[in-house]
């Protein structure tokens, strides 16, 4: 007998494989998606606990007319590293919560989670399957320099520090390739109609 409880799916990609392309995808065919990279940044400036935590970690310039000091930020944990791990030990229960909480209001027989870092933070072992898209490293680089005007240094700096694909493809119940040359849809069609059978048994 199906549960009416929908099954939990992440979706992660190492930056510049076009995660996001492929959770539209999922969006059309009627998947509802939380975007937890978007929801950490409101949550750091709108849960009042969250604030408050930032605010005692990295001083009163944290927040500038109650929206995040990216920039004051990013300098206090440039000179002190522990702040990062430290800021990513308070933001990322609170995006476990908040992504609970809008489970628990969908009906759709799945959902998506969209993050960067799923398996980083552990955050994958609450979840009932993972979907890991992929894409060559100078496809990667080229999309990245397009979109965020940055430099192939930035880059390729960003992907050295982030999981390799090799070790989120052994971890996941799906891959998705997104090289410009295998069609996206075709293959989230296969994983939808997969995850459905799957829920329906």
């Amino acid at each position: 007998m199906p549960s009416n409880k929908p099954l939990l799916v992440g979706i992660t990609g190492g930056i510049g494989a076009g995660k996001s392309i492929v959770s539209k995808v999922f969006e059309i065919l009627g998947i509802p998606k939380y975007d937890a990279d978007s929801r950490a940044k409101w949550l750091m400036s709108n849960d009042p606990k969250l604030v408050q935590a930032i605010t005692s970690l990295f001083g009163a310039e944290a927040y500038q007319e109650d929206q995040l000091n990216r920039k004051h930020i990013a300098a206090k944990a440039f000179d002190e590293k522990s702040l990062l791990g430290q800021l990513n030990q308070l933001v990322h229960p609170a995006v476990g919560h908040d992504f609970i909480s809008w489970a628990q209001s969908q009906s759709t027989p799945y959902i998506l989670k969209e993050a960067a870092l799923l398996f980083e933070t552990g955050s994958y072992k609450d979840l009932d399957k993972i979907i890991t898209v992929i894409a060559p490293e100078s496809t990667r680089i080229q999309r990245v320099i397009k979109r965020d005007q940055r430099t192939e240094e930035q880059v390729k700096a960003i992907i050295s520090n982030q999981m390799s694909e090799e070790e989120k493809i052994a971890q996941s119940d799906f891959v998705v390739t997104n090289d410009n040359e295998h069609l996206v849809i075709e293959q989230v069609l296969k994983i939808h109609h997969t995850l459905l059978d799957q829920i329906s048994r």
